[in-house]
């Protein structure tokens, strides 16, 4: 098993959890999408537990390299990102499960399992969003904007097209500003732009800010 997520609290916790596990070991943890294409090459682990949130290359961008390197590796993404967007995502890439970063121990030994046999799954959480999300309908729904994007990225790209800086961001969300940090990455990555500017100019012409 691999653990892909770039805080290393994090990776230690679960590393320790997940040995203490009969029938589970830790290959090796990285911290990156760079990391997680680099480490399944060379460890050839059968399950990937990755987060989405990561610079540079994020967790939905790795799940898909990863697949196309090797087709019978498993992907968990576990992750704080709880919006249909996201899992939907990551499910187009080609992961195996969806689980929220509070799960609790047994939930996440028993998705491993559930991945590894092959099957999909989905924490109690994440499938509660999804089905809240179907009841409502997307057929009136005008398309989004920027359907790569999830709807965080979108909220902070609107933002950016509003002038915020990273800090003014961090406190409208309440979230931290590492945080604000790689969604602002992840949004110039997957517009294709190199900076805030020309973010701001995109979103600016799609009806944002």
């Amino acid at each position: 098993m691999l653990i892909v997520d770039d805080h290393p609290i994090f990776r230690d916790g679960m590393a320790q959890l997940l040995e203490s596990v009969p029938g589970f070991e830790v290959v090796g943890e990285g911290a990156s999408g760079e990391d997680a294409i680099r480490l399944v090459a060379e460890l050839a682990p059968d399950v990937v537990l990755m987060d989405i949130g990561m610079p540079v290359m994020n967790g939905i961008e790795a799940t898909r390299a990863v697949l196309q390197l090797r087709p019978g590796v498993r992907v968990l993404v576990l992750t704080m990102y709880e919006e249909p967007e996201s899992v939907f995502a990551a499910l187009r890439a080609g992961a195996r499960g969806y689980l929220l970063k509070d799960a609790n121990a047994d939930d996440i030994t028993r998705a491993i399992h559930a991945v590894a046999r092959g099957d999909a799954i989905f924490g109690p959480a994440v499938a509660e969003r999804l089905a809240g999300f179907f009841r409502q309908g997307t057929a009136d729904r005008p398309p989004a904007p920027f359907p790569e994007l999830t709807a965080r990225e979108t909220e902070v790209l609107d933002l950016i097209s509003r002038g915020m800086t990273n800090q003014e961001m961090a406190a409208h969300l309440g979230v931290s500003l590492k945080t604000v940090q790689n969604h602002v990455s992840n949004v110039l990555a997957k517009l294709h732009v190199v900076d805030r500017t020309q973010a701001a100019i995109r979103a600016r012409e799609a009806g944002l800010g």
